[in-house]
């Protein structure tokens, strides 16, 4: 059974309980109403009948008569009995009056009671004259408590057997209403595959818990869609950033194999091929570890940096893979407290998405000047990559973080449309923001920023979620 089911059933069930439970309580209530007020009638007759035997002028007897003829409604089968009181436990019994002794017992004690006997209730009262008490019983049948009594009952049978229906087509409303924003969340998640993960849930604009679980959806989905961009990207990311390194070791070799040499050669040759080893074991180890990682970053081990050695870092590297480059660092507005220049990263993977971001400004401004600001305060660490090349035009600025994306004016340069991409991912997952300017023919300047507050705020739930 379907929850839309299991919810109609229940709202079903719970109503026709509730109606049960309600139906019960008003058929008792209007037993007692009937029952109270024809005891009042009851009442009222006995008075009258105390009166007319309380009289001795036979005007005021024939008034009480014409009263309880014409004045009070007609009661049915009704008796009447006056009973004189002998002393405290003794009275004129009748022989027509079949009641139990209980009944007379509480009356001579309380001096008024009924008694219920087939329907047909017996109400009596003492009441005193001239010094003398009597018991003064009247009988007589309730008809019409049982007419109303089952007419009631009808009405709540029928009415409870409409209700019921009524609840059924309520239930399934409200069935409807509850799980509709979930069906509509699971025909939306259903389309979502491997191959359409940039695809999000309509937003709803309620703070309520459908809204919560969208969103969480969402955030599901962009972590989903980082994993497998990068997975989905590892080996050309691997041709392409692997390739220098592996080029330079085989080159090494080949250089050194031609002929024999002084053993300094050899020594100096197997210590350029062991860094560039080093750093392709590195390299290989960050993008194995980039695999496995999702957007929050959660399974990385944070090591501290300092920022300015990482660029430097950056630089060291660009100067042996472009020995001619143009490129400038600037720490002019770094601040003389280290301290705020130190940032919880994965080194080589920031390095590299850095790296990723300063080269293409190098290749797509044809060795143009690339200048590097770094600034940092109490609040945040900001990274400034301006170059003056080709730029990129307005519309293709959208489209930049699509691995293999490349615009028209890049084409004539050797790439995969990958760099950026990485960049991004490695960015983000650092908890920072990368923005990008840039005019066609005039340049570009990539800007990345790092939050500090926001690192700290997930750095502690990453060390709760690892303990």
């Amino acid at each position: 059974m379907d929850i839309r089911k299991k919810i109609t059933f229940t709202y079903v069930a719970l109503s026709s309980f509730s109606t049960l439970l309600l139906c019960i309580i008003v058929f008792v209530l209007f037993q007692e109403n009937n029952r109270y007020h024809f005891l009042k009638r009851l009442e009222d007759r006995a008075k009258i009948v105390a009166s007319i035997h309380f009289q001795n002028d036979p005007e005021k007897i024939k008034y009480y008569k014409n009263l309880k003829k014409d004045g009070l409604e007609e009661l049915i089968e009704e008796e009447e009995f006056v009973l004189k009181i002998n002393s405290a436990n003794s009275f004129d019994y009748n022989t027509n009056l079949n009641l139990p002794n209980e009944f007379y017992t509480n009356v001579l004690k309380t001096g008024e009671d009924y008694f219920e006997k087939d329907n047909k209730y017996y109400l009596g009262q003492v009441f005193t004259e001239r010094s003398q008490r009597y018991i003064v019983i009247v009988g007589a049948r309730d008809q019409k408590g049982p007419t109303t009594t089952i007419y009631i009952v009808k009405i709540m049978l029928f009415g409870g057997i409409g209700f019921i229906f009524l609840a059924f087509f309520l239930g399934r409303f409200l069935a409807k209403r509850v799980i509709n924003p979930v069906a509509r969340i699971t025909k939306e998640v259903n389309r979502i595959s491997a191959s359409n993960l940039h695809n999000r849930l309509p937003e709803v604009k309620n703070s309520d818990e459908i809204s919560d679980l969208t969103e969480t959806f969402n955030d599901m989905l962009d972590r989903l869609e980082t994993s497998f961009e990068i997975q989905a990207n590892f080996i050309n990311n691997a041709s392409h950033e692997l390739k220098t390194p592996i080029t330079t070791i085989i080159a090494e070799s080949e250089i050194m194999l031609l002929k024999e040499r002084q053993v300094p050669e050899y020594i100096q040759s197997l210590e350029n091929i062991y860094s560039q080893a080093s750093k392709l074991g590195n390299l290989t180890e960050s993008l194995l570890k980039l695999t496995q990682t999702g957007y929050d970053g959660k399974k990385q081990v944070l090591d501290i940096a300092r920022i300015d050695e990482l660029l430097m870092d950056v630089k060291s590297d660009l100067d042996k893979i472009y020995p001619d480059n143009r490129v400038s660092m600037k720490f002019n507005f770094a601040p003389n407290d280290s301290n705020l220049l130190l940032i919880p990263c994965n080194k080589p993977l920031l390095e590299l998405a850095i790296n990723n971001i300063v080269t293409n400004g190098v290749k797509y401004s044809d060795n143009n000047e690339v200048f590097v600001t770094l600034s940092a305060n109490q609040e945040m660490i900001k990274i400034a990559i301006n170059d003056i090349g080709i730029g990129i035009p307005p519309e293709d600025i959208p489209h930049l973080y699509e691995p293999f994306f490349r615009g028209k004016i890049a084409t004539k340069y050797i790439g995969y449309g990958l760099g950026l991409p990485l960049a991004s991912k490695i960015i983000r997952m650092h908890d920072g923001e990368i923005q990008v300017q840039s005019e066609q023919n005039k340049g570009t300047i990539v800007t990345i920023v790092f939050n500090k507050s926001k690192i700290k705020k997930n750095n502690i739930k990453n060390s709760n979620v690892e303990s």
